[in-house]
């Protein structure tokens, strides 16, 4: 089954255009992530943080990724990490205009 990962941490990094130039290379070693359908990158420079959602398609990979990034993460001393982790509901997803992806990925 599916699963949705949230990240959300404090930030003074760059927003915008400018965190498309300055992590363009992560976000291709993120895409490259087993078990990954998509990422929603968030950020909030009012409020400091950035983050993000994410799609697996199975608990296992989300588990994976969650220790990565966290340590990742702790790489650059960011350690006020708020995460979790959800299964999806394909059906009721489907009803609400779910991607196509995140509802494929929920069935069987």
């Amino acid at each position: 089954m599916a699963h949705l990962l949230f990240f959300d941490f404090p930030t003074d990094g760059p927003v915008g255009d400018e965190a498309v130039t300055a992590f363009g290379d992560l976000a291709a070693d993120i895409a490259a992530e087993q078990g990954l359908l998509w990422k929603v990158w968030t950020e909030d420079a009012e409020a400091g943080t950035a983050g993000g959602a994410y799609l697996f398609t199975d608990r296992a990979s989300a588990e994976r990724y969650l220790a990565k990034h966290t340590a990742r993460l702790a790489g650059f001393g960011i350690t006020d990490v708020t995460t979790f982790s959800k299964p999806v509901n394909a059906g009721l997803s489907a009803i609400t205009h779910a991607p196509e992806s995140s509802r494929s990925a929920t069935e069987g």
